[in-house]
């Protein structure tokens, strides 16, 4: 496509094709007439030209009536056609398409080609360069286009990516955060110790939430992606860290692991601990004070699956849910190719997650 900053080398250039072309029409025998009308025709092709972006209609009308007196002005007619083409919609591009076509076939029949071209071949030739541009013209809008919506889809993605991120990292530690303020404020008379304990949950919940955010907004600000500026992942050997931040918010974890953490390929890794930590930040906003049942189970070549029970409660601090953690969850296992599923029958919360475990 073309752009209003690349016109000047472009009239430049198509200039120097229309003197050429001048040049070469008044080394023949033309009549006096026919060399007024080439420097008319090339002059008023020029200046045309070089207002093809501000009034492109104006303009390609001007060249058509240059190139329909003067051999000279065709260079001129033809790159401002070209510039139409790709700028402008199919209606007033074919118009004026047809109107240089007529041009060019009329000045065809009472001023031929000097080197002796039948005048058929010469209508097949101008019809056959008018389409050509024509086409070339709508293949270059339609990639534009496309283009346009393939970086539209991207940067869809790349949000989506860092909701489901930010969403991942501040709900959890929030929720310590939150599980922890619960405690002190429902168990005003708890010893010392608890209490210390509780404030230094809130302490460090809200500085490790603060230095997380702070890494998902320097990249964000980032202009230039490389691989430093990305923040720290969690992998699959982080597992156990996660349940222990959760046992020290005062959430009850049963967990049973059957599998090797550490040996878990970084992708499916960071899958498994976010799925966790979503799962473990569900039951502090939606069922607090409920006990949770973690299995973590498989091997290399199969599958790994992470289950995940906790009974449905209704106790005063539960915070209503909108879905959007459960939408994100899918999404993310989704992306790692694998299955989720989710029941609340028989007064318990059931999440079921099952990934592809590569050799």
């Amino acid at each position: 496509m073309f752009h209003r900053f690349s016109l000047v080398p472009i009239v430049v250039g198509a200039a120097g094709l229309v003197l050429v072309q001048l040049a070469a029409d008044l080394t023949t025998d033309a009549t006096t007439t026919e060399t007024v009308l080439d420097v008319v025709g090339a002059v008023a092709g020029i200046a045309a030209l070089s207002r093809v972006n501000r009034r492109p209609v104006l303009a390609l009308t001007v060249l058509a009536a240059a190139a329909l007196i003067a051999p000279a002005a065709t260079p001129a007619a033809c790159t401002g056609y070209v510039w139409l083409a790709s700028t402008a919609a199919l209606r007033p591009a074919l118009a004026l398409g047809l109107a240089g076509v007529a041009a060019h076939v009329v000045r065809g029949a009472w001023r031929p080609t000097s080197d002796g071209l039948p005048f058929g071949w010469w209508v097949v030739l101008v019809v056959l360069a008018y389409g050509l541009i024509l086409g070339w013209g709508r293949y270059a809008q339609a990639r534009e286009r496309l283009l346009s919506a393939v970086a539209a889809d991207a940067r869809a993605d790349e949000r989506s990516r860092i909701a489901r991120e930010m969403h991942d990292v501040l709900a959890h530690r929030l929720s310590l955060v939150a599980t922890a303020a619960g405690a002190l404020e429902y168990r005003p008379d708890s010893s010392p110790e608890r209490i210390a304990a509780a404030a230094g949950v809130v302490r460090d919940g809200v500085h490790q939430a603060l230095d997380e955010l702070r890494d998902v907004i320097g990249v964000l600000r980032a202009e230039d992606a490389i691989a430093g500026a990305v923040p720290p992942q969690p992998t699959g050997a982080d597992l156990p860290r996660l349940v222990e931040e959760s046992r020290a918010a005062g959430t009850d974890v049963t967990a049973t692991v059957e599998a090797d953490l550490a040996a878990l390929p970084d992708s499916l890794g960071r899958a498994a601990y976010r799925v966790v930590q979503e799962a473990l930040t569900n039951v502090r906003r939606h069922a607090p004070g409920a006990a949770v049942d973690l299995r973590v189970t498989g091997r290399p070549g199969e599958r790994l699956a992470i289950e995940v029970r906790n009974p449905l409660t209704t106790v005063a601090g539960a915070s209503p849910g909108s879905g959007t953690g459960l939408i994100g969850l899918a999404e993310r296992v989704d992306l790692a190719g694998g299955t989720m599923d989710v029941d609340r029958g028989n007064g318990e919360f059931h999440l079921r997650v099952s990934l592809p475990w590569p050799l």
